[in-house]
């Protein structure tokens, strides 16, 4: 894998039955996902729907990620005006997200005779309650016709509850599946799509073998384009290419752990490159794409929207390229005289992003958040590594080296807690079997330093590049569209910037606390308290931004928080590191931090 670089599905293999509503079979899949309860956010990307000939709308996550959901008046009230303005875009398919089984405590009691508590899957009388529970749950809202079911990463885990019967994890996973099967298509005649989320290779085997048990035939795929988790170092996602159900891909346009919108998200080559994959698999039925990441950060109508186009022109003409997406896209929006200027701060992103959210080639951000530690799920569950053969990237970004994900990134990177967490053992333990992680020992060196700090200054020029070229473009850019651009590669920079500060004075005080020579000790403290100074000026830059600025599950305000959280651990001590505190070099300029630590 390198980082620093820059037609229509075939029918499904197995027929649909058709029904009132639901898809004739052949008809590609077009889809778009809102997860967002701000009604206005979610009506206008219903709205423009049409423009992009979606014919499949997913209601999802803060509106409807369970079906009993739809028992809650105000949620169901939001699926329901979504639903209607739907019908008025021409969407023929509208669907419901689903998680199955529920939080143990939703099922009665009679039915919990297994060891500890559990649900008895021998039990008929529990099936029979089960399926009577999601026809009244469908009851509740008719206009539907189809169901994202996510069977794993439930509250009460099936393949955890008591069956003398279903023996394998599969064959309960898959039971399960059948039995809303029976209520969902057989009886409604409604679509059912499961997920095949999993978090680690195991686990996703364990997820396609039980898909294969699934009695139902009608029952299709949705898989998410990359495995696991929408990461842009991540591979394509391979696992349900030899499945015999129709495949849906989903796809993650906002960008959900890399800036969610709100900052440059433009590489529409990414979803294109990765569709291309796909469509040369005989069972994907279509995609369907998510459009904003809760709350208002819907990036429809913003520049980010370049990612849903590049879909749209990769899935109805293969010989569409990420250039012509540029090209048009840029074009169509903010004209021909600032076409050429815009495109190229827009190509910049992939970059900016991969260089500052990202820290050679693990994202270091959590959910966007600025959030290096102790999120430990960036050391061991989102490391692309997992799913590469063998484990290195090709980091660019004037690092320009190759790097093993867990000997060099994983290693370096991540904190001994972080490197010892449980999670280790359990979701990658072919790493601890061939000795790629040292357990005890922060391995943080002047090597691996030097590497982060030279990735993030990359990250800040292309940001400050990208920044003069929307400048440079003011006099043949409509007022609004300036404003729109400026701001977007403003907060960009500022982001960029942030990352680079904490960076450098995170892993650099992670040295600092292991021991340096006398000699070294000074020059180490100057580059802690170059980013803790950094880090404080751009929080207050990021705390005095003026206007709104879109939210969704990262609100970008809070970074300047986070800043000051690192900058009062390390200047004043950190009791996670032995309290060790770094005090001001004599030599060093201040912008607001006292010379013996602490904010003024």
């Amino acid at each position: 894998m390198t980082l620093g670089g820059t037609g229509a599905a075939a029918v499904p293999a197995v027929e649909d039955t058709p029904s009132t509503g639901a898809r004739p079979p052949g008809e590609q899949v077009r889809g778009w996902n809102v997860l967002t309860d701000s009604v206005p956010d979610g009506l206008r990307a219903i709205g423009a729907a049409a423009g992009y000939d979606i014919n499949h709308l997913q209601i999802s996550h803060d509106v409807i990620h369970d079906l009993r959901h739809v028992r809650d008046s105000r949620r169901l009230g939001i699926a329901e005006t979504y639903t209607a303005a739907a019908r008025e875009a021409g969407i023929a398919e509208v669907a419901f997200w689903d998680h199955s089984l529920y939080s143990l405590s939703y099922y009665p009691d009679e039915f919990k005779t297994g060891p500890g508590g559990t649900l008895d899957l021998d039990d008929p009388a529990f099936w029979e309650w089960f399926r009577a529970d999601y026809r009244e749950m469908l009851d509740v809202a008719p206009d539907i016709d189809a169901l994202i079911l996510t069977f794993v990463e439930t509250g009460a885990r099936v393949e955890n509850q008591h069956s003398d019967v279903l023996v394998t994890a599969e064959q309960k996973l898959a039971y399960l599946v059948d039995q809303v099967a029976d209520v969902v298509v057989e009886e409604r005649g409604m679509n059912l799509y499961v997920r095949d989320f999993g978090y680690y290779p195991e686990e996703i085997q364990r997820i396609l073998g039980a898909i294969e048990l699934i009695d139902n035939p009608r029952v299709r795929v949705m898989t998410k384009e990359t495995p696991h988790d929408f990461f842009l170092t991540h591979p394509v996602n391979a696992f349900t290419a030899g499945l015999d159900r129709g495949v849906l891909v989903e796809f993650d346009a906002t960008g959900e752990f890399h800036g969610q919108g709100i900052i440059a998200n433009t590489f529409p080559e990414v979803g294109m490159q990765r569709w291309r994959a796909f469509e040369r698999q005989s069972n994907v039925v279509g995609y369907v794409a998510r459009t904003d990441r809760y709350d208002t950060s819907g990036i429809v109508d913003t520049p980010t929207e370049i990612n849903l186009y590049g879909l749209k022109r990769a899935v109805e003409d293969p010989a569409a390229t990420a250039d012509d997406v540029y090209r048009e896209f840029v074009t169509r929006r903010y004209g021909s005289k600032a076409a050429p200027i815009v495109e190229k701060a827009f190509h910049n992103a992939r970059n900016i992003i991969t260089s500052s959210m990202y820290t050679l080639g693990t994202n270091i951000a959590n959910h966007s958040e600025l959030d290096y530690d102790p999120y430990c799920s960036s050391y061991y569950r989102h490391v692309s590594g997992k799913w590469l053969d063998p484990p290195v990237v090709d980091v660019r970004h004037t690092v320009n080296r190759s790097l093993h994900y867990w000997t060099g990134v994983v290693d370096h990177l991540g904190p001994v807690s972080c490197k010892s967490d449980s999670g280790v053992a359990r979701e990658v333990p072919w790493v601890l079997e061939n000795g790629w992680l040292d357990q005890e020992h922060d391995r943080m060196d002047a090597t691996y330093l030097g590497y982060v700090v030279k990735e993030k200054d990359h990250g800040v020029r292309l940001a400050e590049e990208s920044l003069g070229l929307v400048d440079s473009a003011r006099s043949v850019l409509a007022p609004d569209r300036y404003a729109e651009l400026r701001g977007y590669f403003e907060r960009t920079v500022l982001t960029a910037k942030i990352h680079r500060a904490v960076a450098t004075a995170y892993f650099g005080y992670r040295l600092y606390a292991r021991g340096v020579p006398p000699d070294d000790e000074e020059e180490l403290a100057r580059t802690i308290w170059t980013g803790l100074d950094e880090a404080h000026a751009v929080a207050e830059q990021i705390r005095a931004y003026p206007g709104p600025v879109s939210e969704g599950q990262w609100t970008w305000r809070v970074d300047a928080d986070q800043a000051d959280l690192y900058i009062d651990r390390i200047a004043n001590g950190w009791d996670k590191y032995g309290g060790i505190a770094v005090p001001r070099p004599a030599s060093t300029s201040s912008y607001g931090v006292g010379p013996e630590g602490g904010l003024r």
